[in-house]
């Protein structure tokens, strides 16, 4: 049996594949399972710089699993509960990976593939690829995928698109901000490479610390905001990193990490 994720880390690129293209790369427990550990190892990797999510074959990722989906008919209330759980662990890795993250968008990102570029920094997909937070259509709801989402896109989108459960182009996802660049599907991987190549001449460590403050800073009071930041950039600014980066921009040279 293959695996249902295969990552690869090359040159300080993580690579995190759904490997099920007969299914869609639909969302199963096996799925979930690995999705979840690798992304909550990235805080113990020092060899990869940014990671990209991706799915094999046409699809991105049509959602969850028919399969996983008829078992839960037989679960109870509390044993969904416990799957539900685990579901939300596996965005909440995603989103909470240290270094940044790039989806890889291409044939379509429904129900929980939508939720999996809700929860990814960076979301290019090629021009003809469908979206949608299906699950209503199926008597559900897109409850666990919500925070995620209202964050990214805004609860007045979401009142929009969640009750709807109707799939929209890249037009509208790009609208909403749920996509940040579109692009024909020959252009993709080089579009990709461009932006990782862009990730690169970052400092490592101000790749993550910025990362972390656009996640946080939102959520502070301002009095608190302004300690905060200010307590991270001139801890930043004394650290050999940014040392190096001030220096090498004054000498007019590359920094050290580039």
């Amino acid at each position: 049996m293959s695996q249902p994720v295969i990552q690869t880390i090359d040159t300080q690129v993580a690579r995190v594949k759904l490997n099920r293209p007969e299914v869609r790369n639909a969302l199963d427990p096996a799925t979930i399972a690995s999705l979840t550990q690798i992304f909550r190892d990235m805080h113990e990797r020092t060899d990869a710089r940014v990671a990209i999510l991706e799915g094999e074959g046409a699809i991105f990722c049509g959602g969850a699993d028919i399969t996983y989906m008829r078992d839960a008919l037989a679960l109870t209330q509390a044993q969904n509960q416990e799957d539900a759980l685990r579901l939300s662990d596996m965005f909440a890795a995603i989103d909470a990976c240290p270094v940044p993250t790039i989806a890889r968008v291409q044939g379509a990102a429904l129900g929980g593939g939508a939720g999996l570029i809700a929860v990814c920094d960076i979301v290019i997909a090629e021009e003809n690829a469908l979206f949608g937070f299906t699950e209503a259509k199926l008597g559900i709801v897109p409850a666990v995928i919500s925070p995620f989402v209202v964050r990214k896109i805004g609860a007045g989108q979401a009142r929009a698109l969640f009750p709807t459960a109707e799939r929209f182009s890249t037009e509208r996802a790009l609208r909403i901000g749920l996509v940040h660049d579109v692009v024909p599907i020959v252009q993709l991987d080089a579009t990709i490479d461009s932006k990782v190549k862009e990730l690169l001449t970052s400092g490592p460590h101000a790749a993550r610390l910025a990362k972390q403050i656009a996640q946080t800073v939102g959520g502070l009071p301002a009095d608190e905001a302004r300690r905060w930041t200010a307590e991270r950039i001139a801890a930043q600014r004394v650290s050999p990193e940014g040392q190096e980066g001030l220096r090498a921009f004054l000498d007019k040279r590359r920094p050290s990490w580039s």
